[in-house]
């Protein structure tokens, strides 16, 4: 692959695309998102078997350890009308804990835990703090050392999916550097989880608390790369807000051809077709830096922070447009809780928010690009 390359969307990319597009068309219909919103978890046990069984759990997992050995570039077409769909489930969670351990982890932990995660093991993400800094090297949570076991205290915030998570990693400082330790739902207090009321209901997120957890000096992965974790992360939310837009579009076209006013339907006006028109190509805009981060996330480092950088940021200004119109051109129906609209922009909001906002990514790329 050439380091030159801008974008490369590969025949296996095509064939996730399609089979996602598939898959979440038919399991995540408007009504069953609605009823999933009252559900106990995000996703049905059933279901997320299913998603386990297709194989996409292990994309971005070596062969070795029970993957397929692909990338993230490939994870990310998956990803995208899921989140098209608002289909809610612990895929991107769970992809990147086993990104950590494979980037950062021993020898014995990658053998333990990926062929475990490549088959449906469920994995959370404690990375965020009450401070609600986005640089995850900025914590309170701590570990210390005793003999061979690590004492943690602290909280996070924003675990998603936790109440069916099988293996946690968390962040903590630890001898006043910032790592990464694996920790078993056994290891918590039984009032260590705290339900969270959150903008996107189709979430499940949890407060953790840390304090009384002890766990084996085992546990803690050798090196702890949260930058990279971090980009990673940028980058399936990117996916995910553009599979979003998509799908926000397609709503608001669907009401403006079908709903008449005066005699026409409300979508012959300009005023509502215009900016139908930029929802559209700022869609555009935002999957082309989706893809030509996934094509170059893996290939230089920092080629791939500025590219990732911006599709984070594309895709929340997408995102937030389209839902913010698809809200206003549904008129009054709009602001209320039954129209669609607002499970969109409720997503938007969420995603906007995980790992950094435009705002944030923008001045970080100033310092990038004019360094």
């Amino acid at each position: 692959m050439s380091e030159q390359a801008d974008i490369i969307f590969t025949d296996e990319q095509q064939q996730l695309l399609e089979i996602a597009e598939i898959f979440s068309g038919n399991k995540s219909p408007m009504d069953a998102v609605r009823r999933q919103l009252e559900a106990e978890s995000s996703i049905a046990p059933e279901l997320w078997r299913e998603i386990a069984d297709l194989g996409w759990l292990g994309i971005a997992i070596p062969e070795e350890y029970g993957g397929s050995g692909l990338g993230l570039g490939e994870v990310a077409t998956i990803v995208e009308p899921m989140g098209r769909n608002l289909f809610s489930s612990p895929l991107i969670s769970t992809t990147l804990a086993a990104q950590a351990i494979l980037r950062g982890g021993g020898e014995q932990q990658k053998s333990q835990w990926l062929p475990r995660l490549a088959a449906g093991t469920v994995a959370a993400l404690a990375l965020t703090e009450a401070h609600g800094d986005w640089d995850l090297t900025n914590l309170t949570c701590s570990a210390t050392r005793d003999g061979d076991r690590l004492h943690l205290s602290g909280g996070k915030t924003f675990v998603t999916d936790a109440e069916m998570a099988d293996l946690f990693l968390i962040s903590v400082e630890l001898a006043g550097e910032p790592h990464v330790v694996l920790v078993e739902p056994s290891d918590f207090g039984a009032d260590a989880m705290h339900r969270e009321i959150v903008i996107d209901e189709s979430r499940r997120s949890h407060a953790l608390s840390l304090d009384g957890v002890s766990i084996h000096l085992d546990n803690l992965l050798p090196s702890a790369n949260l930058h990279r974790l971090h980009l990673a992360a940028c980058l399936l939310y990117a996916a995910e807000m553009c599979g979003g837009t998509a799908g926000v579009i397609n709503v608001t076209v669907d009401y403006l051809t079908t709903r008449r006013q005066f005699d026409h339907f409300i979508g012959a006006y300009q005023a509502l077709k215009h900016p139908m028109v930029d929802a559209l190509v700022g869609l555009e805009q935002a999957r082309s830096h989706l893809y030509h981060a996934a094509t170059v996330f893996d290939m230089n480092e920092g080629r791939g922070e500025v590219a990732v950088r911006m599709a984070k940021a594309q895709a929340a200004d997408a995102f937030a447009f389209a839902s913010d119109r698809a809200i206003q051109f549904h008129g009054a129906f709009g602001f209320t809780y039954e129209c669609d609209a607002q499970l969109y922009r409720r997503r938007a909001l969420w995603c906007e928010q995980q790992h950094g906002d435009g705002a944030h990514h923008r001045k970080h790329l100033a310092e990038l690009l004019l360094d």
